[in-house]
């Protein structure tokens, strides 16, 4: 059984990194102490130990998922645009992916390199920009597998394919299915390509816990956050699911799902879900000398929450 079966955390249990920070979504942490996020202006915003900040780059858009190859330099999911980005430690940059079988990518939302050196991609939507789609129910989010063979779609039909990470083997690339309020599966077969997939944890992790990132640990616990919910969620390897802490505004939920369900959904009636304390978690990463500083990124905050694990976190590929 997890260790962390009964973990949970107060709202007060959390302190903030970083200010001023702009949809500061997707979150990567350096060895060293480096916090990096991405920017809804476009790049990616470095904050330093000492509490330092600075931006790099400027791509236009919006850059979401972030990735960091073995040189330190950056992959951007850029949902904003469609374009799948390099942007390298000087602010110079070059466009990996903006399409696919002679098609626009869509709404691109998250980034993930494995040990050999494949470039996984996320398209929520394709349709850009993706806000509209929530409305629509239509399963249109896919996934890509980038090796020295070119770009293929090697998952498609996913209702709001949000982030994507493999589990310590690499013998299964999990996916939050955003909108279907769960986590799906799929076995990594050796040639690249993907089996059948599969529901990981609960097929619903309840009303309005709609998925966004998530991040393993050491034990192969997954650490999910419900976006709507203002929450974060442990889903333990034996596929049991608790609530690690959340601030919820009920009422705006109920109304938002019900709204889904008959296509009304506005941008105002989304906004209204933010928490009183938090606003819209986003993503999850694992940091400090012993990996137990726990960063989470958002949608509706100008900085990040952090706190203590009692669990490491499961080193990125940067830090391998």
């Amino acid at each position: 059984m997890s260790s962390l079966s009964n973990f949970t955390l107060d709202i007060s249990d959390l302190s903030l990194v970083g200010k001023g920070l702009n949809r500061p979504e997707s979150v990567l942490v350096e060895k060293n102490g480096t916090v990096w996020t991405s920017s809804g202006q476009g790049g990616v915003t470095r904050i330093d130990p000492n509490g330092q900040q600075e931006n790099l780059g400027d791509l236009g858009g919006e850059a979401n998922g972030l990735a960091m190859d073995k040189e330190g330099n950056f992959y951007v999911a850029n949902i904003g645009d469609g374009n799948v980005y390099k942007l390298y430690r000087d602010g110079h940059r070059e466009v990996v992916l903006s399409e696919i079988d002679g098609n626009p990518l869509g709404s691109v939302n998250y980034v993930f390199i494995d040990s050999k050196d494949r470039l996984w991609v996320s398209v929520l939507t394709r349709t850009i920009p993706w806000f509209p789609a929530i409305n629509t129910g239509k399963a249109d989010g896919y996934i890509i597998r980038i090796d020295q063979q070119g770009a293929q779609i090697v998952a498609d039909n996913i209702l709001f394919c949000n982030e994507i990470r493999m589990d310590a083997r690499e013998e299964y690339l999990y996916a939050a299915e955003t909108m279907a309020n769960h986590i799906l599966r799929f076995p990594v077969r050796e040639d690249g390509s993907l089996g059948e997939r599969e529901i990981f944890g609960p097929e619903d992790l309840g009303q309005g816990a709609v998925v966004d990132g998530f991040a393993f640990d050491a034990e192969g616990n997954l650490w999910v956050t419900t976006i709507t919910r203002n929450g974060l969620m442990i889903i333990t390897p034996e596929g049991k699911a608790h609530t690690v802490f959340e601030d919820p505004q009920t009422e705006a939920i109920d109304r938002a799902m019900d709204k889904i369900k008959t296509g009304e959904l506005t941008p105002e009636g989304l906004f209204a879900c933010m928490g009183q304390n938090i606003q819209f978690p986003t993503s999850v990463a694992f940091g400090g000398p012993d990996l137990k500083t726990v960063y989470m990124g958002s949608l509706g905050m100008t900085h990040l929450l952090s706190f203590k694990s009692p669990v490491a976190g499961l080193p990125m590929y940067h830090w391998r």
